[in-house]
């Protein structure tokens, strides 16, 4: 199994921020199948103050090349990807498969 760790800020809108909070309380189950169909075992996304954190646990054979190549060709992911880029503080030039950043781990105990 491999981990990931991402982060992703929302606009400073607390009004977009809510309404993104609440898309995520009832994900479309299309999306929710595309993300365990790309070797996603387990995800987990946080938020304060308008950044997001997001813990993901994959199959050792995850790559976000080939979730992004899978996302490209799933017509509701794309239009899940469009809903959710109005609510995301990314530059328009991002793709959607850039604007999740990997964060690096400065520390675990064991």
């Amino acid at each position: 199994m491999k981990r990931f760790c991402l982060t992703l800020g929302l606009r400073a809108d607390p009004v977009l921020q809510a309404e993104y909070i609440d898309y995520h309380r009832q994900v479309w189950p299309e999306i929710l199948e595309s993300i365990r169909a790309a070797g996603v075992l387990g995800m987990q996304i946080c938020e304060r103050d308008g950044r997001l954190f997001m813990i993901m646990d994959t199959d050792d054979d995850f790559t976000f090349e080939r979730k992004a190549q899978m996302d490209a060709a799933n017509p509701r992911v794309q239009q899940w990807e469009s809903l959710m880029a109005r609510f995301q503080d990314v530059s328009a030039t991002d793709d959607a498969a850039a604007k999740w950043k990997p964060m690096q781990k400065i520390f675990q105990l064991q």
